[in-house]
């Protein structure tokens, strides 16, 4: 039985049955941390909160997940490669390259190389799996994509030509590609229940990550007891790794990779409106060119032939 009947055998109600619902809510999440992990760029150790995030995940749920791991415990071990190749690609180094990646590039570059994920996991779907993207969820790609785009250059195109990159910018497109091979590969996660999953997945991202803080910690970068290092980890920890990865796993489960991959692109508009609402930034034109561009490149994608 794969995870997807497992599923179907207990069909879940209200939110965690509505995909579009809880892939908008998980890229509503990342969003924030994307500004999270720009704000505390130098001040707190990438390494460290890579493995934060995953540990205290692992305390916060060990309470409510006991008993349902105890009775997954056959499959657990029976598929524990499998789990760890999710858990590694997905999660410990996926992560700790993100928190690196921020701290060594900007935030438009970030924007730049984050909306390549759809390309990628449509690209990586194909390859892997043998899926293929229509015609009209081709198109829908590219029209979010240029909204993306839009908002990126503020419909200058000259902005673009400036832009100039640098290794965390490859740090960043290279973590898109872990990203992609995760999203293609949820397909393949043992028939569990997602509580199990993600504990598990958040057990082995954390332990997995504990040599690169290590090293991290010995160079001399070390934690500081500040109210923005409590805050960070308190957000990564609830929002960036429980909440918003329990959102995103059941929405591919729902609709699968390609069309969940779409959704990626809301992130540049909640990271307009935020920055918005937070420093009283005006909503301007071009914003309102990509969000219309983004969500219209959603609706094709994402919605049933």
């Amino acid at each position: 039985m794969t995870a997807g009947e497992a599923t179907e055998a207990r069909p879940a109600r209200g939110l965690f049955s509505n995909a579009y619902l809880l892939l908008a809510l998980a890229g509503l999440c990342w969003s924030v941390n994307h500004i999270l992990g720009r704000a505390i760029a130098g001040q707190v150790p990438p390494f460290a909160l890579s493995v934060a995030r995953y540990l205290l995940a692992v305390l916060v749920l060990l309470p409510f997940v006991q008993a349902q791991l105890a009775r997954d415990w056959p499959l657990i071990r029976a598929h524990f490669g499998m789990l760890i190749y999710l858990s590694v690609i997905g999660g410990g180094l996926f992560s700790a390259l993100q928190f690196l990646g921020l701290q060594l590039t900007t935030a438009m570059n970030v924007s730049v190389m984050n909306s390549l994920a759809p390309v990628l996991i449509a690209a990586v779907s194909a390859v892997m799996f043998g899926d293929r993207l229509n015609a009209r969820q081709m198109l829908g790609v590219l029209v979010s994509l240029s909204g993306v785009l839009a908002i990126i250059s503020q419909l200058d195109l000259h902005v673009l030509t400036t832009l100039a990159f640098n290794w965390g910018d490859l740090l960043v497109l290279f973590n898109m590609l872990l990203w992609a091979v995760y999203s293609a590969s949820l397909r393949l996660r043992p028939p569990i229940h997602p509580m199990s999953f993600l504990f598990v997945f958040c057990a082995i991202s954390g332990l997995s990550s504990l040599p690169l803080w290590a090293y991290e910690h010995a160079s001399g970068f070390v934690l500081q007891p500040t109210w923005l290092t409590a805050f960070a980890f308190f957000y990564v920890t609830v929002f960036s790794t429980i909440i918003a990865f329990a959102f995103w796993n059941r929405g591919v489960e729902l609709i699968g990779a390609n069309r969940a991959g779409i959704f990626l692109h809301l992130v540049p508009i909640y990271s307009a409106l935020l920055t918005g609402a937070v420093l009283g930034e005006p909503l301007m034109g071009y914003h309102v060119v990509g969000f219309v561009l983004i969500l219209a490149g959603v609706f094709l994608t994402a919605r049933r032939a």
